[in-house]
């Protein structure tokens, strides 16, 4: 049985050139700079991103890719493969969901069989449950296994994320007007963390190191009672600052797997160029 994997852009993908050869297929989200839009990994870069902000002055919104985008794209794939998983970021973040899920419903009747699932996350995470359900049909599981071990795998994903910039969280209409000014004026940095999808506060520090060792305490009492083998941290353009962070949680921690991945254009869009933080998910032993 041969299985595509659809997502969106906000999942990373260190090499969308070689996507096609692993049978995944990126959908870009949108992003528009002012009367300009542009295809996230496409035509903007994070880099690009913050280059034109500095330099433009205009307001910068973000968009799900459409139905249409969907439907053209699982029409495209049903004479090559036997079923298609669509995964993609949490539905609270993002109406990318809906696009794929109405697309697939419109399909569904005919050939191949889609099933839509909302990772509830997004960036690295996201990624990871491509790369498990990969795994696991390599070993031969069924749809019906590959889609159940992967909502359960959701289950226990833990995401905690310290917001580089209020400024780009209140005008994405992530933070109200008093909480901005108030955080601004005290410098205080959020650490939200992600609960079934949506966004909430897990904390509120003054500094950056504080932030770093918070969150490092949060994977220290993670380890205390869950099984974890890999860990990620997750960046905006300080990519330096993460790799070191990582680097002390190496020694801290010697039997984990840690890697280092960019949040992406569409993220940095809402949560800022230097926001840091990090995921882990707890072990079920199926891959």
């Amino acid at each position: 049985m041969r299985i595509a994997w659809v997502t969106d852009s906000t999942a990373y993908i260190e090499d969308l050139s070689a996507c096609k050869e692993n049978d995944v297929f990126v959908v870009p989200m949108n992003i528009l700079f002012g009367e300009k839009e542009y295809r996230d990994g496409i035509d903007l870069s994070p880099q690009d991103l913050f280059e034109k902000l500095k330099e433009e002055k205009v307001e910068v919104k973000t968009s799900q890719p459409s139905i249409g985008t969907f439907k053209e794209l699982y029409e495209e794939l049903a004479g090559r493969y036997d079923h298609i998983f669509s995964i993609h970021v949490s539905s609270h973040f993002s109406g990318t969901m809906s696009s794929a899920y109405q697309a697939a419903e419109m399909l569904n009747d005919s050939f191949p069989s889609i099933t839509c699932i909302d990772s509830k996350t997004l960036t690295y995470p996201l990624t990871e449950l491509i790369e498990y359900g990969q795994t696991l049909h390599g070993k031969g599981k069924s749809i019906e296994e590959i889609t159940k071990s992967i909502e359960e795998k959701i289950k226990t994903r833990e995401v905690f994320v310290m917001v580089g910039s209020l400024e780009q969280l209140h005008k994405s209409g992530r933070m109200n007007g008093l909480s901005f000014f108030l955080g601004s004026v005290l410098n205080i940095k959020p650490i939200l963390s992600i609960v079934d999808g949506k966004l909430e506060v897990k904390d509120k520090v003054r500094s950056i190191t504080k932030g770093l060792s918070k969150m490092s305490n949060l994977l220290g009492d993670a380890l205390q009672t869950k099984k974890i083998k890999k860990v990620s941290i997750l960046h905006g353009l300080n990519h330096d600052e993460a790799v070191g962070w990582m680097k002390e949680l190496e020694k801290s921690h010697p039997g984990i797997e840690f890697g280092a991945y960019p949040l992406g254009a569409v993220i940095d869009v809402h949560a800022g160029a230097n926001t840091i933080g990090i995921s882990w998910s707890e072990e079920n032993g199926e891959a």
